[in-house]
């Protein structure tokens, strides 16, 4: 199997969880593997996958365009002087003349069903690469039975002709935290002692940040030693997150940490008070998850993918700032509830594994194979 690395951006967002996280449990489980990568990336997944061959792009495709081109040009030849049998693509675009047996994942249907929630620019560009894939590639992989759904609602393809399998969680690297942990987060985060609700995600529309800042503050102004709310993970373009901001009452505060290494990310996430996550709509929501499996209570929506990650073991609440200010106040004010949650989610994060993954994704290679086979052969 070839897996091509290379859409996978500096910044560790959910995709390149997924494509790191995959490349190790399949080298862990014996599968013979060759990652191709951007250049940056090469000592990772030497160090990720030992038994793998990795095999580094020139510089030069950095860039979507020089990427893409790429794609389309160099890696077919790539693959035959390889003898690679199945091409795994794991973020919707794919090589159009492989020789090989293609795999594509996509990872969510939003860009169809709701469209306004991304740039102009991305939605066309993902919804004309996600009909490419499902009329050309020999196998789709979607994350969840949500997105299979919404791809059939859209009237793409059928359920039954998607191959479901959801991500897993890593538990190095998120876990209940040590003390020092919660420490080494507060301290990157610049927050001393003070209580937090906490945020991990792209301040992108769809994550319905502005409505969260609104209901954090309706939900914490009037109480004596409120709480703050971190917002960490990438800039994105939500233009009305600044407005939100500067309608936040001066005595509350809200910090906008950006980035945060993966070192920090349990201490973060599992130091806080609550996890709130109030997106209108995931393919699978890996935030979620990771956050349960660092022990946190945490707060989301019933909106797409989010119940079968969460399931009973998480709080939900509407996409409305109303509704999510009962929902905090309702949780800051049941400590008993929280940390109910907090050990439903441990139990219910440990249903979900890399390794799994790796497995059901090894049996999608070999379907793809084997389908391709058939079609050659015919």
């Amino acid at each position: 199997m070839l897996i091509d690395a290379t859409a996978v951006p500096a910044d560790r967002g959910g995709v390149g969880r997924y494509v790191d996280s995959l490349v190790a449990a399949l080298d862990e489980d014996g599968a013979r593997i060759t990652v191709v990568c951007q250049p940056r990336d090469a000592v990772l997944y030497d160090r990720l996958a030992p038994g793998a061959r990795i095999v580094p792009t020139s510089p030069s495709t950095s860039t979507r365009t020089a990427r893409l081109t790429w794609e389309q040009a160099t890696l077919p030849r790539l693959v035959r002087r390889l003898a690679a049998d199945v091409v795994h693509s794991p973020h919707y675009t794919m090589p159009l003349a492989s020789p090989a047996a293609s795999v594509v994942t996509l990872h969510d249907a939003t860009f169809f069903t709701d469209a306004v929630l991304h740039s102009s620019v991305k939605a066309r560009f993902f919804r004309a690469w996600t009909a490419t894939a499902l009329r050309r590639a020999t196998l789709c992989v979607v994350p969840s039975i949500a997105t299979a759904a919404e791809l059939e609602r859209v009237g793409q393809v059928r359920t039954a002709e998607l191959e479901i399998i959801h991500h897993g969680v890593e538990p190095d690297r998120f876990h209940p935290p040590s003390p020092a942990e919660i420490e080494a987060a507060r301290k990157a985060v610049g927050l001393g002692k003070t209580p937090y609700v906490a945020f991990l995600g792209a301040l992108e529309p769809r994550k319905n940040v502005p409505a969260l800042i609104r209901g954090f503050a309706h939900a914490v102004i009037g109480r004596p030693n409120p709480p703050a709310l971190v917002l960490a993970g990438q800039p994105g373009w939500d233009s009305q997150v600044e407005r939100a901001l500067d309608a936040v009452p001066h005595r509350l505060r809200v910090i906008r940490a950006g980035y945060l290494p993966f070192d920090t990310l349990a201490g973060f996430l599992g130091g806080s008070e609550l996890v709130a996550y109030p997106s209108l709509g995931e393919g699978f929501g890996l935030p979620v998850l990771e956050a349960m499996a660092c022990g946190a209570s945490v707060l989301t929506t019933r909106r797409l993918s989010l119940p079968e990650v969460g399931g009973d073991a998480v709080a939900y609440c509407g996409v409305g700032a109303g509704d999510v200010a009962a929902a905090i106040s309702e949780l800051l004010d049941a400590p008993a509830r929280r940390a109910e949650l907090a050990e439903a989610a441990l139990r219910r994060a440990k249903e979900f594994s890399w390794a799994t993954t790796a497995e059901r994704h090894r049996e999608a290679y070999a379907k793809a194979w084997h389908r391709h086979a058939q079609r050659r052969a015919s």
